[in-house]
């Protein structure tokens, strides 16, 4: 397995990377995470195209690009692959074709043959999924033992209108999926948060799918405003700041929950994620370190999980560990570096949303917040 990379800024090509001598026309796959109005413009595909000629190329829009150990904007980084011996199948779908995410995800994956499969690396639209019925759809349909992977494409602070694109231009309402082949391939991941809840637990008395009315048959965000204080009068930006953390039930570990959007008229804040009624939910917030060693604990277990160094590690993590550390931002990203070292090289995203097992090798999950990161190698 060979890997490169690219950095493309103001329609050209402004860094590389390429140690192992990879021959740009062999490469099999590049993966590239960009900023909206780059990613999703002509220019930019075909002059990626023209680059890496015989590559599936697949592509989305993002809230910041991770390239090597800097966080930037108003770029796209590429990561161009070859491989010795894992084989590749691809799959997309349009989002106006399905009724629901759940049928979204069932598809996606059965349109992938399952025979020796062992990773799918799902890249979505951020904002027309509910992206805990997509990875339940996704769990439903693929092998025990295969890894599911991935993230909800975003769009920077804007929050309107995200892309992602296999082998053509970005668009809206388009999901993808990689899957890798073959018994060379080692995959692994992590994935950590670093939020503080804080304040009582309390349970979920209303809601339908990821749209919450009632917590403890209170108004759901008359009481998020209370928590909110000074911040209340930032909302919807200010949400990203207090995630909530939710437990289906007493067997499953608690998971992180973004607030997509408030609706004043109807008293109603809709999440990342279905928030079911029953579930026990605390308020979270931010602690800078442990944000940033949460990062490192994310890499640790990555490679814990290994047969070998990763040669690259794709990091996915959330826009609102962004904002919440503008000035520190890069410190979760050389955090994650110092642990795997120059032997493996580091691309990846800010997100609206995180695809990836909450235990080693089990079911994906949507999560939020969190940094999470899949670690790709061959054994020969």
């Amino acid at each position: 397995m060979k890997t490169a990379s690219a950095l493309y800024k103001d329609h050209s090509f402004c860094k590389e990377r390429n140690d192992e001598g990879l021959i740009f026309e062999e490469a099999q796959l590049v993966i590239g995470f960009g900023s909206s109005a780059l990613v999703s413009q002509e220019k930019s595909f075909f002059d990626i195209k023209n680059k890496f000629p015989n590559a599936e190329i697949a592509l989305c829009s993002s809230a910041g690009e991770i390239y090597e150990n800097d966080v930037l904007d108003d770029t796209i980084s590429l990561v161009a692959i070859h491989f010795q011996s894992t084989t590749l199948k691809t799959s997309e779908i349009s989002i106006e074709d399905f009724s629901t995410s759940y049928e979204e995800g069932k598809t996606l994956v059965k349109n992938l043959p399952q025979e020796n499969l062992k990773l799918i690396f799902v890249l979505s639209d951020g904002g027309n999924v509910n992206g805990s019925e997509l990875v339940k759809g996704m769990n439903s349909s693929k092998e025990n033992g295969v890894l599911i992977t991935g993230g909800l494409a975003g769009d920077g602070k804007n929050f309107e209108k995200t892309f992602v694109g296999l082998n053509h231009v970005p668009q809206t309402g388009k999901i993808i999926a990689i899957g890798f082949y073959g018994n060379a391939l080692v995959a692994s991941h992590g994935s950590f948060g670093g939020w503080e809840s804080f304040g009582l637990e309390r349970t979920v008395t209303k809601s339908k799918g990821n749209v919450l009315f009632e917590i403890d048959n209170k108004n759901a965000l008359a009481l998020y405003k209370t928590y909110l204080g000074k911040y209340a009068e930032e909302l919807p930006g200010s949400a990203l700041l207090f995630p909530l953390s939710v437990k289906f039930d007493d067997d499953h570990k608690p998971i992180v929950r973004t607030i997509l959007s408030i609706d004043n008229e109807n008293q109603s804040i809709t999440f990342a994620g279905d928030i079911p009624m029953g579930s026990k939910i605390k308020f979270m917030k931010a602690n800078f370190d442990k944000l940033i060693d949460a990062a490192s604990e994310a890499a640790n277990s990555c490679l814990k999980m290994a047969e070998r160094q990763p040669k690259l590690a794709i990091l996915i993590s959330c826009v609102g560990r962004k904002l919440i550390m503008p000035n520190r931002i890069d410190e979760e990203i050389e955090a994650v570096s110092e642990i795997f070292g120059n032997e493996t090289m580091l691309t990846g995203f800010y997100s609206y949303g995180e695809i990836s097992p909450l235990n080693p090798m089990a079911n994906c999950e949507l999560q939020n917040q969190t940094m999470t990161i899949t670690g790709i190698n061959e054994t020969e």
